[in-house]
């Protein structure tokens, strides 16, 4: 089995920065990419941004150049880095695994953290 624990969010202060970092746990092979979405209140979840094993990544336009996503492969890590923070950014945000394959061979599919709330302080 795999979990994935995220760092509790705070409060999101408009212009300020915050981080998020999420460590998954298990007998761990190899993961492809590691991501996060978020969801506000009556709206869909959506992807913030994600990063493939090889360190290739993808924003939203919303977080595109305020945001960045990184990833230690050796401690199977990832690191959300949130700067130039809006209201529209409050919302819980989720880590995801899109794909694991543990040392055992076995595979997992679309691993889900349990969500960390970002709140605007504002």
């Amino acid at each position: 089995q795999v979990q994935l624990v995220e760092s509790e969010g705070g409060l999101a202060q408009p212009g300020g920065s915050l981080s998020l970092s999420c460590a998954a746990s298990g007998s761990i092979f190899a993961i492809n990419a590691m991501g996060w979405y978020r969801q506000a209140p009556g709206k869909q979840r959506e992807l913030v941004a994600a990063i493939t094993a090889s360190g290739s990544t993808n924003y939203a336009d919303s977080v595109q150049g305020r945001f960045t996503n990184s990833r230690d492969n050796a401690k199977n890590t990832v690191l959300l880095q949130m700067n130039s923070l809006k209201p529209g950014d409050t919302a819980v945000y989720y880590c995801n695994i899109d794909r694991v394959t543990l040392s055992n061979k076995t595979v997992y599919w679309d691993i889900w953290g349990q969500g960390t709330q970002v709140v605007d302080s504002s």
